[in-house]
């Protein structure tokens, strides 16, 4: 297990190295999404052939021109989600998992407020059992998603 701080060092770095380095898949459930450099590395993966798949709270997607540009053009697979009480409420996740080996978690959303302004924290973690419950919450949040889609 690792742990970043944001403000004690670049997380969008730290991201981005990951992100370059993953070779197979990348499955990611993000409340918040407008930072474009991690954007672009999806979009890198997903040319190297990586199997991508994003899902972004349905209510801030709705909320931010920033993450509906950024997205618009892109040729990430993504779905919107919502809370378990349906739209309205949060799919509230910051989560990525990286070739089925690690995760990235915390409070770190992928934006520019995260990286430049607010105290957050991302924890890798590696472990099999734990890197196995989050893709399971993934599977379940993917087959599910959306009281519409993007």
């Amino acid at each position: 297990m690792e742990v970043k701080f944001a403000g004690s060092a670049s997380v969008a770095e730290f991201v981005l190295r990951l992100l370059r380095a993953t070779s197979k898949t990348i499955d990611a459930a993000l409340y918040r999404l407008n930072n474009p450099a991690l954007e672009a590395a999806l979009e890198e993966a997903v040319k190297r052939g990586v199997q991508v798949r994003l899902l972004v709270d349905g209510n801030k997607y709705k909320e931010s021109r920033a993450t509906q540009e950024l997205l618009a053009g892109a040729i990430v697979p993504f779905r919107l989600a919502y809370g378990r009480q349906g739209c309205g409420t949060k799919m509230h996740h910051k989560f990525a998992i990286l070739d089925q080996q690690s995760v990235l978690t915390g409070s770190y959303n992928w934006t520019l407020e995260s990286e430049n302004e607010n105290h957050e924290n991302l924890v890798i973690l590696e472990e099999a059992r734990l890197v196995a419950a989050y893709a399971k919450e993934f599977e379940a949040l993917w087959t599910g998603a959306g009281c519409d889609q993007a």
